[in-house]
């Protein structure tokens, strides 16, 4: 083996012969060292002899790597050999610890909405359709053009979803101090939403606290309890409901709504005491005029099923079958109705009414119930609430006939009150036409 002390120029001037695929130059500084040169290339490489094998490494391109740093890294080398340490072992561990370093970074430092996607994999199949958009609304990206009109002041983009700025930093920097900040921020721009982001933030740190790859990094105790009570508004039921002397008012101007689908909606939602997205999401396949019967999607029970009453089915019967939804939009994306508050509310103006959400027609429903003395068990049931006493659960089991025979009562209590007439039974047998 040719060997010489190793200088630039030597370096520079030394090549491989066209006849042959590497040539050697080895440095008398420090014997282990030497130059490979092929065709293309120069590299230094180290060679030693390890439990009586021989093995090479490559240091590094000559161009890369100076003549005094290859023989520092040569001489760290063969302290390795002379200990029977086999230095293509120990540069692979080193890397290994680098790549395991560099992963582990990047896991502490991922956002946390990397964790919440996992989240949301893991406990969709047990949500409701409901549940499983608001954990979407609140993450929401933002920053998209607006469809609806905007409102004075208002940005022409989307705003990101409350939880995004705090999901947006690692998992290990939401504590409670930075929880804190948010809330008071938030609880008196939008109260509501922070009180139920709040508990789907402790709910989602909860479950990070039980899974191996983030409890490291979560404070399980971020959500605490004292701080929504210091924080959060106090919680107030709310009362909002139609008396009985404010029937006719109500529906002399709901009726007198421009649109059909939503003027129906709402008496529907009253005379039903359903849920607003429960109603919204009907299709025509659920409602059977023949029967008398609609099916409703429950967001307790999966699905139930309530009387057809007939003033509702005449209703319903007058609406244009334009897709699958009863109370359809063309305007709409989704195709269905999407925000009929804003007509309820132009008609409780105009007939002078105080304000009414569309939760309060359902707390209408089972408040207005009592007057023909309706069991308590029977408009729960119609309503979709759960059994509230041990003889309800267990020892009430009540057909479609006997609660269609109080709900009918019911729709003509109101109906009367409101000096309207409930249409014959005949009308049980329309038909749903097949939309085109």
């Amino acid at each position: 083996m040719p060997r010489e002390r190793l200088t630039p120029e030597r370096i520079r001037t030394f090549a491989c012969s066209p006849e042959a695929q590497q040539a050697f130059l080895w440095d008398t500084e420090m014997p282990r060292l030497a130059v490979r040169a092929t065709a293309g290339s120069k590299s230094f490489v180290f060679q030693a002899v390890v439990a009586q094998k021989t093995i090479r490494l490559t240091i590094g391109d000559t161009r890369q790597r100076s003549l005094a740093d290859a023989r520092k890294e040569a001489r760290r080398l063969a302290v390795l050999a002379d200990q029977g340490i086999d230095p293509r072992q120990e540069k692979a561990e080193r890397l290994a610890k680098t790549e395991a370093a560099r992963v582990e970074a990047a896991r502490v430092e991922a956002p946390a909405i990397d964790a919440w996607q996992a989240y949301i994999a893991e406990r969709a199949p047990r949500w409701g359709e409901h549940h499983l958009a608001s954990h979407e609304t609140m993450t929401k990206e933002g920053g998209l053009p607006r469809h609806r009109g905007r409102r004075s002041g208002q940005s022409e983009t989307t705003e990101p979803g409350i939880l995004r700025p705090l999901l947006a930093l690692p998992l290990e920097e939401i504590t409670r101090d930075r929880i804190r900040e948010w809330l008071k921020a938030e609880a008196s721009r939008r109260p509501t939403l922070a009180a139920l982001a709040f508990r789907l933030l402790r709910a989602f740190l909860n479950w990070c606290s039980d899974r191996p790859e983030y409890r490291d990094r979560t404070d399980a105790d971020a959500c605490s309890a004292r701080l929504s009570r210091d924080e959060l508004p106090k919680k107030v039921a709310k009362d909002d409901c139609l008396q009985r002397e404010q029937l006719p008012l109500w529906f002399l101007h709901v009726r007198q709504i421009h649109n059909p689908v939503i003027a129906a909606y709402l008496q529907s939602l009253l005379l039903t005491g359903a849920r607003r997205e429960e109603l919204a999401g009907l299709k025509w396949q659920d409602v059977d005029f023949q029967w008398r019967s609609l099916t409703i999607r429950d967001k307790v029970d999966g699905e139930r099923t309530i009387p057809l009453t007939p003033y509702v089915a005449a209703l319903l019967a007058a609406l244009p079958r334009r897709n699958e939804w009863v109370f359809s939009s063309p305007a709409a994306a989704s195709g269905r109705l999407q925000e009929p508050r804003i007509q309820h509310n132009k008609a409780l103006t105009l007939a002078g009414l105080p304000a009414l959400s569309l939760h309060g027609l359902r707390r209408s429903f089972g408040t207005l119930a009592e007057w023909v003395e309706c069991p308590a068990g029977v408009s729960a049931q119609i309503m979709g609430h759960k059994p509230s006493a041990t003889a309800e659960k267990h020892y009430r089991v009540r057909p479609l006939d006997l609660l269609r025979m109080w709900h009918t009562k019911i729709e003509a209590w109101i109906l009367e009150q409101a000096d309207l007439e409930q249409p014959a039974e005949t009308d049980r047998r329309l038909r749903v036409i097949p939309a085109a």
